[in-house]
């Protein structure tokens, strides 16, 4: 069991779960209701209990793959979605996943790693290399200060810290504050869509 495997399955059975909400997050769920093509091939990664894949598989989307290190959340989403195919639960590290989707939705997954510039860099190459030509990365991030607090995960940046990043390797389409996120979240969430550059590889 890698670390960052072992961190995660410990907060999960510890219950130290304070960002899951216990369904969709309103700026993924209003995104997903704009969306009319069911056959979009979909990745979540660090995914937790997935309820936004949930959510997109009662929609009728078929081609969604739920991605995390810790496979405690990944069995409690089998349990409750028997019918979701188990080959589309993925347990693994996001680093060493290799495939091709038009569509990775991102739920403050940026924001779970150890903040070092390695690591965010690394991030968004890897999710570059994920993307079809045409694929989109749409998400949430945190908007809050980065602390110097190592453990105080999930950690916080601002739009500027993050495009520094994020902008290596993909086109800034959209990035700005949240206008519905939930309450106790106004204000500290920023909605992004970035999108693959053109022949990125």
């Amino acid at each position: 069991m890698n670390s960052e495997q072992n961190y995660w399955s410990k907060r999960y059975k510890e219950e130290r779960t304070g960002w899951d909400i216990g369904y969709p997050s309103t700026p993924l769920k209003t995104y997903i209701d704009q969306l009319t093509d069911t056959s979009l091939k979909i990745l979540i990664p660090g995914a937790g209990n997935a309820y936004e894949a949930e959510y997109l598989w009662e929609q009728g989307f078929t081609d969604v793959f739920v991605l995390d290190v810790s496979p405690i959340p990944l069995k409690a989403f089998q349990e409750r979605n028997p019918d979701f195919p188990k080959t589309q639960l993925l347990q693994e590290d996001f680093f060493q996943h290799q495939d091709q989707y038009d569509l990775i939705l991102e739920q403050t997954f940026f924001c779970s790693f150890v903040p070092t510039a390695k690591n965010r860099f690394a991030y968004a190459q890897h999710m570059a290399s994920l993307l079809k030509p045409t694929g989109k990365l749409v998400g949430v991030w945190f908007d809050f200060p980065l602390t110097d607090d190592m453990e105080k995960r999930p950690f916080g940046g601002d739009k500027e810290l993050y495009l520094k990043y994020l902008t290596r390797h993909l086109n800034m389409l959209v990035f700005e504050p949240c206008n519905n996120s939930i309450g106790p979240r106004k204000g500290k969430e920023l909605f992004g869509i970035f999108k693959q550059q053109s022949g990125y590889r």
